[in-house]
C-alpha cells in the first residue's frame, strides 16, 4: 500500500495543520501514514540557512530512521525540516513527492507542491496553492462531541454564549495589558447588549500580564481558562462548539481558521495597528517595532503580513471587526482543504473525486 511520510512539525500550530491535511489525504486516498518525529542538533543552522539537501541538522538516531522503502509522498513544514525532506526526495530518485505546508524558505521550484496562505505573499504558480485560511481538524463531529462534553460546565452561565479566543504577540502586533483591557471592555459591552456570557480561552502565546489585565477588566459573567501545556481538560474546542458567536484576536490565522470552521459569526479583535481606520493606544514592544521596520524596509520573504488574511476574510464576508454593526453570517466552507487535496491528487496522478475543488 502507498505510504505518506509525515515529518512532524516542531511547533504546535503547524503540527495541527500538517496532521489535518495528512489525515484527510489518508482517508481520501486510502494510503498509510507514518509519522516521523525528528530530533534536531542544537546550534546547527547552516543546512537550513544555505538551503542544503542534508541530514546534518538532525541527530544520528533520527537520520537512521530515514531508510528505504521510500514513501510516495512527504508532507512537512518548517525551515528545519526542509533539508531533510529534500534529502529524502533525492535518495528516492525523485520518486517521493515533497509537499510543504506554510512558508517555504527555499526557491519555490525546489518543492513539488506548496500549500500556503496570503500572509506570505507567494505568487500563483502551478505548484503553489494559496488558500484563504490554514488547514485544521475542526469537523462537525468533533464539535458535536465537544459540545456534549462541555455543555454541563457552561450551563450555569446565562446564554447566549460568546467565545473569546485569545492569542498573543505576533510580528509587529503586541497583545499586552493595554490591548487586553480594551478586549475585555469591548467583549463585555457586546455581551451586555444581549445578556450573554463570555467563554474565554487564552493560548500558549498569551503573557501572564495580558491574562491578568484581561481577567481583571471583565464585568460580565464569564468562564476564564488560562492555557496550560498538554492539558486534557482544555475547554478550547468546547468553547468553539458551544458559542453562538466568536471573538478572535487578529494575531493568529490558525485560530481564525478554526473559528470560521464552526459556522458561527466571527469578530476579529484589532490588537492595534491592524486596521488603518482604527487608531488605538498600543502596547510597546521592541520586537514589534523592529518587525515593523523589517516589513517596511527589508526583503518581504523575511516577514509575513497577517493583515492580508484579514482583508480576505472581510471582503468575503466570513468575518468582521469587533465593534462593527454588521455581523458576519458565519461560514463552514471547506474549499481550502478541498483545494489542497485536489492539488495533491493532481500531483500524484490520482483521479479527481466529486466534491473537491479543482
Amino acid at each position: 500500500m502507498p505510504v505518506i511520510w509525515m515529518i512532524d512539525a516542531y511547533r504546535a500550530g503547524e503540527r495541527a495543520q500538517v496532521r489535518a491535511l495528512v489525515d484527510t489525504l489518508a482517508e481520501t486516498l486510502g494510503w498509510e501514514v507514518e509519522i516521523i518525529k525528528l530530533q534536531y542538533r542544537p546550534g546547527v543552522f547552516l543546512p537550513q540557512l544555505l538551503r542544503q539537501t542534508s541530514l546534518r541538522g538532525i541527530s544520528s538516531d533520527s537520520a537512521a530512521r530515514l531508510q528505504a522503502p521510500w514513501p510516495e509522498l512527504i508532507v512537512s513544514c518548517g525551515l528545519r525540516n526542509e533539508p531533510v525532506c529534500r534529502w529524502i526526495r533525492q535518495q528516492s530518485g525523485a520518486y517521493s513527492r515533497y509537499l510543504h505546508l506554510g512558508r517555504p524558505w527555499a526557491p519555490l521550484d525546489s518543492f513539488d507542491l506548496i500549500v500556503t496562505t496570503p500572509q506570505y505573499r507567494f505568487p500563483d504558480r502551478a505548484n503553489v496553492v494559496n488558500n484563504t485560511l490554514t488547514l485544521h481538524g475542526i469537523t462537525a463531529q468533533r464539535l458535536a462531541q465537544a459540545r456534549q462534553r462541555w455543555e454541563a460546565e457552561f450551563a450555569a452561565l446565562p446564554g447566549p454564549h460568546i467565545a473569546v479566543i485569545v492569542g498573543g504577540d505576533s510580528g509587529p502586533f503586541t497583545f499586552g495589558p493595554r490591548a487586553a483591557r480594551r478586549l475585555a471592555r469591548e467583549a463585555s459591552a457586546m455581551a451586555r447588549q444581549s445578556g450573554a456570557s463570555l467563554l474565554i480561552s487564552t493560548s500558549s502565546r498569551s503573557s501572564a500580564a495580558a491574562m491578568a489585565a484581561l481577567q481583571a477588566e471583565l464585568d460580565v459573567p464569564n468562564y476564564f481558562y488560562r492555557w496550560q501545556p498538554d492539558d486534557p481538560a482544555n475547554p478550547y474546542l468546547g468553547m468553539l462548539a458551544s458559542a453562538d458567536q466568536l471573538i478572535v484576536t487578529g494575531d493568529s490565522i490558525a485560530m481564525l481558521s478554526e473559528a470560521c470552521a464552526t459556522g458561527k459569526p466571527v469578530h476579529i479583535f484589532d490588537l492595534g495597528g491592524m486596521r488603518e481606520d482604527h487608531q488605538v493606544a498600543v502596547d510597546f514592544r521592541l520586537g514589534a517595532l523592529l518587525y515593523g521596520w523589517l516589513m517596511r524596509y527589508c526583503w518581504q520573504a523575511l516577514s509575513r503580513d497577517i493583515c492580508l488574511v484579514h482583508q480576505q476574510l472581510l471582503q468575503s464576508g466570513r468575518a468582521c471587526w469587533l465593534g462593527d454593526s454588521v455581523i458576519p453570517p458565519g461560514s463552514v466552507s471547506s474549499d481550502d482543504m478541498d483545494a489542497s487535496v485536489a492539488a495533491v491528487r493532481t500531483l500524484l496522478g490520482e483521479p479527481a473525486v466529486a466534491g473537491t475543488v479543482e
